[in-house]
């Protein structure tokens, strides 16, 4: 089945229809803190999705598609780990029966790691992010998805250990895109963007503590993401 969907991205035969009863598509945002950016938890839909790239790509997006009105819905939850969204995976993700389910995972795994936190003791960021996705395949074999690629810029926090950081965010993003490939994700890479946009501006104009983007940083990721996958097979209309 994999496979099959691997294909069907490649080829360009990817058919996204609702599955929702409204017959609105619906778009799901997964991740940490950088994709919550302080999204309410109650029914002020002036909250409903917070201060990041998710905010800004429903508005541009949204905008752009009043005709079909798709849906769009943000589950970040600040300080996450790939293991943390395994956890409420059910409730925060099949239960909503998203169409297409973006993913932005990694920092906190690697914070905790290089900052020898006891939850960082072992690395299980490859093993749960595999997890997730073989279930979400099982569970929703249709669904569209989208895994964004970790980050980090030399500042702040990252500086006094850069080479640890780098190591680690490093080979969590080779993973990102090697899962991407495996399970028929469209992928969407960061770093070479924000590393473009640092030749231009401090490092902490993007991400002012070389995790968290700023506002520009927010915009620079949603761009990106507008980018790639409304020119896939996944383009959302």
């Amino acid at each position: 089945m994999i496979r099959i969907l691997l294909e069907m991205v490649k080829e360009g035969m990817w058919n996204m229809t609702s599955s929702t009863n409204t017959g609105r598509t619906r778009i799901l945002f997964q991740g940490d803190s950088i994709t919550d950016g302080g999204r309410g938890r109650n029914e002020d839909a002036n909250h409903w999705l917070g201060q990041s790239y998710v905010y800004l790509i429903a508005g541009a997006l949204g905008s752009r598609l009043t005709a079909t009105r798709p849906e769009f819905v943000n589950r970040g939850i600040s300080g996450d780990r790939v293991s943390d969204l395994y956890a409420r995976w059910n409730e925060d993700t099949f239960s909503l029966k998203p169409d297409l389910l973006s993913i932005l995972i990694g920092v906190n795994d690697a914070w905790r790691i290089v900052e020898q936190e006891p939850s960082g003791v072992t690395d299980r960021f490859e093993r749960a992010y595999r997890h997730i996705l073989e279930e979400t395949r099982e569970v929703q074999p249709d669904i569209g998805l989208v895994l964004c690629e970790p980050f980090i810029l030399k500042t702040g926090a990252t500086e006094a250990r850069w080479d640890i950081w780098q190591e680690k965010i490093t080979g969590y993003q080779q993973l990102t895109r090697q899962l991407a490939d495996e399970f028929g994700a469209v992928f969407v890479p960061l770093q070479s963007v924000l590393n473009e946009a640092s030749t231009k501006a401090d490092a902490s104009y993007w991400l002012h503590d070389g995790v968290h983007p700023t506002a520009v940083g927010h915009q620079l990721i949603a761009d990106q993401w507008i980018d790639i996958v409304q020119k896939s097979p996944l383009a959302i209309r």
